[in-house]
């Protein structure tokens, strides 16, 4: 990184964790490196006996994806509840070319499924390169006509929908939002975007200063968007829905909680997004984290910071659905 962009410090604490992964040596991500990288990282065996060891239960819906073509839905619940409850569909990150819709599902077991009694459904959306822009997105918004429309058989109050994802997911559930909007889709309570993947254009301070240090840098985030968009990155042909920070328009969006760490790559589009919902008279609420990388919550829950960040959007959550079962 040149010694012309400055960048703000790493928490103490978490700056360990960078540390770890430095002495690994440099990683650079590599096409070859994709099907690693999508697997699931326990057997489904392995993670449907965690979910009964909490009282959670899981089962797989194939339903209609983009062109009609099947995608996969998780739909994960307590054992015995029933509804109608509210129900929040989330979108896992990976830059749009890796991860795995059952990767962090049992990891909702104390903010949402514990706390709130909700149905968590989880979209496994087609990938880049294979399936470039519009195929991820589109994908996503099938998924969420197809919940919304089978609201009463999931035992779903339809109006207590909530859109969530972290990294691309958000950027992706950022994309969803705006369709259903335009296209006068389902009705969304409210929409979650964690250090959300929103602007393919490359010219943010935050891009600059998160280049070759911490985690997802400018260099891997470049390689997600060239996957997803190929040659038309950073040119006219990209449409709001593949990246939404491109959107000039916010109004008639939902109630949207947005973080993000003060030293990643994401910072400043997502903060962008928070002053633009603000401009078109949305209601929502920004954190920006102190000394934080990409994904930190994620990486070391324990520390400090991370533990804040939680509880700040478990807190929101709160607000937004009650205090507990319904």
């Amino acid at each position: 990184m040149s010694d012309l962009s400055p960048r703000p410090p790493f928490d103490p604490e978490l700056a360990t964790f960078l540390t770890a992964l430095e002495a690994r040596g440099p990683f650079t991500l590599t096409a070859e490196m994709l099907p690693r990288m999508r697997a699931l990282e326990v057997t489904e065996e392995a993670l449907d006996e965690r979910l009964r060891s909490r009282g959670y239960e899981r089962r797989t819906l194939t339903v209609p994806g983009h062109l009609g073509d099947p995608i996969t839905l998780a739909v994960i619940q307590r054992i015995g509840r029933t509804g109608p409850t509210a129900a929040v569909y989330t979108i896992h990150g990976g830059g749009m070319m890796f991860g795995h819709h059952l990767g962090n599902l049992d990891s909702y077991d104390d903010w949402l499924l514990n706390d709130h009694d909700v149905v968590l459904v989880s979209v496994d959306y087609r990938l880049a390169p294979e399936h470039p822009d519009p195929y991820p997105v589109e994908d996503c918004y099938a998924g969420l006509v197809w919940v919304a429309a089978h609201a009463d058989e999931l035992g779903i109050d339809l109006e207590r929908i909530v859109i969530a994802g972290q990294s691309a997911g958000g950027g992706l559930a950022a994309g969803t939002a705006l369709l259903a909007r335009d296209r006068n889709g389902p009705a969304l309570l409210a929409q979650i975007l964690v250090s959300p993947m929103l602007d393919d254009r490359d010219a943010t301070v935050s891009t600059q200063q998160i280049d070759g240090v911490g985690v997802a840098d400018r260099q891997l985030t470049r390689f997600g968007w060239d996957a997803y968009l190929g040659s038309r990155r950073t040119g006219d042909d990209v449409s709001i829905f593949a990246a939404p920070a491109r959107a000039t328009d916010l109004t008639g969006l939902p109630r949207t909680y947005l973080d993000c760490g003060s030293a990643e790559v994401f910072r400043d589009e997502t903060v962008a997004y928070a002053s633009a919902l603000w401009a078109a008279g949305g209601d929502a609420e920004l954190h920006v984290w102190p000394g934080a990388f990409h994904g930190f919550t994620s990486m070391m829950p324990d520390a400090t910071i991370s533990r804040t960040a939680t509880a700040a959007l478990a807190d929101w959550t709160r607000r937004l659905l009650g205090t507990g079962r319904r």
